[in-house]
């Protein structure tokens, strides 16, 4: 038997199994297959969409009822992933937010915050975007169940922080906006201040700043209670933007950039 059949058997009893990733080492010893033949089988199934690599070196099964999209959905094997980069991760941002139940826009990106710039990958037709923070480790996160296992996803408190923190990211204020007042519901006033203590003083000011012009009364008082007790400086909402607006307490934010609530 060759070495791409024996791959393709090998690949049909780990999805037999259950398994939905693998690495080339574990391809080479799972088969007896040499390091060049190995390669060779595999890219063989890459070419008949049987298998893809988001990243050199990990591999992700595709059934045929995925083929249309060429992956797996990413929360499938996004843990597994990051374990293989040897990262911390959380999933975050408008994934997070639509995890949370405010998914206005079906997010484009399957956006996971870690601790060190990577590059953006491709899993078929799937995009997993990156966003950098260095001190991840002591954030809120939930552990949410998947078709596969389990991944790490920011609390909805963090994730409204995260919003403001990466406004790129998330769309810009229109859509930040948009996102906060879906995700309001979910978020508890505790939790919230809670977080704030674990993020900069500025994006405390911003999101409260945002809260209150949405008319999330009980959040924006909770984190104009938090405020008080700080000395905050005068920030502008967008610091990007040239232009700058009077501020207004108790937020001391200058809203130097407009935005609307979609409907």
């Amino acid at each position: 038997m060759g070495s791409a059949s024996i791959m393709s058997e090998w690949v049909e009893g780990l999805q037999a199994k259950g398994y939905y990733t693998f690495t080339r080492e574990q391809a080479e010893s799972g088969t007896g297959r040499s390091f060049v033949a190995t390669q060779s089988a595999l890219r063989r199934l890459k070419e008949k969409g049987r298998i893809v690599s988001p990243r050199r070196g990990f591999y992700v099964v595709v059934p045929p009822e995925y083929r249309a999209s060429s992956s797996l959905p990413v929360d499938w094997f996004v843990d597994d992933l990051m374990r293989h980069l040897d990262q911390p991760y959380y999933v975050g941002l408008l994934t997070a937010a639509a995890i949370h139940g405010a998914a206005h826009q079906s997010p484009m990106v399957f956006q996971v915050v870690t601790d060190r710039p990577t590059r953006d990958m491709f899993s078929g037709r799937l995009r997993i975007g990156f966003v950098t923070c260095r001190d991840l480790d002591r954030l809120p996160v939930v552990e949410k169940q998947t078709e596969t296992g389990t991944m790490r996803v920011a609390t909805p408190e963090l994730t409204a922080f995260d919003l403001v923190r990466y406004p790129a990211q998330a769309g810009y204020w229109d859509n930040v906006a948009t996102v906060l007042s879906e995700l309001a519901e979910s978020i508890s006033a505790r939790r919230l201040t809670q977080v704030a203590s674990l993020v900069r003083l500025p994006d405390v000011q911003r999101l409260g700043f945002l809260l209150d012009a949405m008319g999330a009364a009980n959040l924006a008082a909770a984190l104009a209670g938090w405020i008080q007790k700080r000395n905050t400086r005068p920030v502008q909402l967008d610091p990007s933007v040239a232009s700058v607006a009077e501020n207004r307490l108790p937020w001391n934010v200058g809203p130097n950039v407009d935005f609307e609530v979609e409907s």
